[in-house]
């Protein structure tokens, strides 16, 4: 489910052993999981906030928690420490937090979907917008619907041929196209 680098590990039982109480071990989570305000967060995780429902997973030393409605959405996270002059960098890398990872033989519109919320949205948050899958057509067609930052942008058609469309094909055999069904004319960018 995580992984936790060995740099990573001897921070987390350097930190632990300055805790008064024994056996008090780390607590991984997702605020928001599955969306894109998705938040992934460490806390210390003393021995009675341990829930029932939590997934323990054991290292060297120390106890990681998860509670079970974070779990599906750290599949394949990552966390890692780096030391630096200044001190150190903790990362936590959960490329499923805003969306749950999804099969390779789920139906095509739940992996369109997937691919909008943890590769293409996140991209398009930079610029304050988002889009979203309207219908995916019998003939392959993903119709989207953009918003934010990207309503009314004058570069949307080059972000739906050269990024979405390339991308969704690429991922999702099935798709054959994008069509863009905003009214741009509508919104008002205040990026452009």
């Amino acid at each position: 489910m995580i992984t936790i680098s060995e740099a990573a590990q001897e921070h987390f039982r350097r930190l632990l052993a300055g805790q008064e109480e024994p056996d008090t071990g780390i607590r991984v989570f997702v605020v928001n999981p599955g969306t894109s305000h998705a938040e992934c967060g460490v806390s210390y995780c003393p021995p009675d906030a341990v829930e029932d429902t939590d997934t323990e997973l054991k290292f060297d030393g120390f106890s990681a928690f998860v509670d079970e409605d974070s779990a599906p959405y750290l599949e394949e996270a990552e966390i890692d420490y780096s030391k630096e002059q200044t001190g150190g960098q903790l990362t936590l890398k959960a490329p499923n937090a805003k969306a749950r990872k999804v099969d390779d033989d789920a139906p095509a519109s739940d992996r369109i979907r997937y691919y909008l919320e943890s590769e293409i949205n996140p991209e398009l948050a930079n610029h304050g917008g988002q889009v979203s899958l309207v219908e995916f057509t019998q003939s392959g067609i993903a119709v989207l619907q953009f918003g934010g930052g990207c309503q009314g942008c004058g570069m949307v058609d080059v972000t739906l041929k050269e990024g979405i469309e390339k991308t969704l094909i690429e991922r999702v055999p099935e798709v054959k196209g994008v069509k863009d069904v905003t009214e741009h004319a509508e919104g008002e960018n205040p990026y452009y």
